[in-house]
């Protein structure tokens, strides 16, 4: 909080509009840069809602031959309307029948075709018997947040990797290696409403007047403009501008340090910032603009996306849903500073346990423990 001594007297009217003024030109610019993403969706409610437009289509690859992957092939090209298009199919074996054109190269090369094209999903349809091939390429999609299905062949695929459900391609049914609720359109259209009306809510209840008194003690702690603005991964890896009040003083290492305990940089205004989370108040218009929700994994800096990926099992597996200003492993006490792996793979598992376990009712319950955490004022979630 301000000293006595920081605190502006009479004279100091000019200074605070000044301040404002400068604040609201911050917001305003965010404001406009948001609506950006809101103009490129197709139509409707789909447009309202910033979910994925009803004209998307996922691009796959298969690895692996067979009866089944033809099917999925035929089915794919056959039917696009349901959203997917076929890339072509890898495969250390010449295939036959109508995959024979379409074979892009050998199982090795898959992975460089993967990337270069931004492929959505990999379907599986190698043999259970190369079970070490199935595991690295399994661990590979998760790295890379780029979804894996299971093409049953004629040696099971169960001992290989537990399915947890099954969906058909034609009269194909391929297997998912976790549940995922918000891959259904229903429950993420429950999960944006709800981050539409309450993040509208909070904006125009509390922010309207809590952001001039936030603006001014914020310019008053230290030179620096109000806001923080840090580039960051959302859904699918896709790239977003994070949104929080400034809580340090200028510093060259903000982008590629994380904040500790009673770190130097952190202003005294900071601290309670930090402390209250009201840090974390202009990500409400991150969740608007549909580049965040209320709830999810929280968003990690870019660099420590790459200082973890390679480390932690399962680390992107996180990005396969948007992130949140709050999250499950947050109101369980993994929040702040993560500095060893074992920390951080605490979070991620409660991350994972989030996307496998969503309901709306979890939503709520992780709002409810936020608020109550943030007044009962616990010292883990402090920094």
């Amino acid at each position: 909080m301000l000293s006595s001594d920081d605190k502006p007297g009479l004279g100091g009217a000019p200074r605070e509009r000044s301040i404002l003024q400068t604040a609201s030109t911050e917001l305003g610019t965010a404001l406009r840069n948001g609506r950006r993403p809101l103009l490129q969706v197709q139509n409707g409610l789909v447009k309202v809602l910033q979910l994925d437009p009803l004209t998307a289509v996922k691009d796959l690859v298969i690895v692996g031959e067979g009866p089944a992957a033809e099917e999925i092939q035929r089915y794919c090209e056959d039917q696009t309307v349901r959203g997917y298009r076929f890339r072509g199919l890898f495969s250390d074996v010449e295939p036959k029948g109508e995959l024979k054109s379409k074979r892009m190269g050998t199982v090795a090369e898959a992975r460089k075709f993967i990337l270069r094209n931004r492929i959505d999903i990999v379907y599986c349809a190698l043999p259970g018997t190369q079970r070490n091939e199935i595991t690295e390429l399994m661990e590979f999609c998760e790295s890379h947040t780029i979804r894996f299905r299971v093409i049953p062949s004629a040696e099971s695929f169960i001992p290989v990797v537990k399915t947890t459900s099954l969906e058909f391609h034609g009269s194909v049914p391929t297997g998912a290696l976790r549940r995922e609720p918000l891959d259904i359109a229903r429950n993420r259209t429950i999960k944006r409403a709800f981050d539409i009306v309450f993040s509208f809510l909070v904006i125009t209840l509390i922010f309207t007047w809590l952001f001039p008194i936030l603006a001014i003690m914020v310019k008053l702690s230290g030179r620096g403009p109000v806001f923080f603005k840090q580039k960051r991964l959302g859904r699918d890896n896709h790239p977003f501008v994070c949104w929080k009040f400034r809580s340090m003083r200028m510093n060259a290492e903000a982008n590629s340090k994380q904040a500790t305990k009673n770190d130097p940089r952190v202003t005294r205004v900071g601290a309670f910032l930090r402390k209250s989370n009201l840090d974390e108040m202009p990500q409400f218009i991150n969740v608007l603009f549909g580049q965040m929700s209320v709830v999810g994994p929280r968003p990690h800096p870019v660099r420590l996306n790459d200082r973890y990926r390679d480390i932690v099992d399962k680390y992107m597996v996180r990005h396969f849903v948007r992130p949140g200003i709050t999250g499950w492993a947050q109101v369980n006490g993994y929040r702040g500073e993560t500095n060893t792996p074992e920390l951080m793979e605490k979070r991620i598992q409660l991350d994972v346990w989030y996307l496998e376990n969503w309901s709306f009712k979890l939503d709520l319950k992780c709002v409810l423990k936020t608020v109550t955490n943030m007044l009962g004022g616990k010292e883990k979630f402090a920094y």
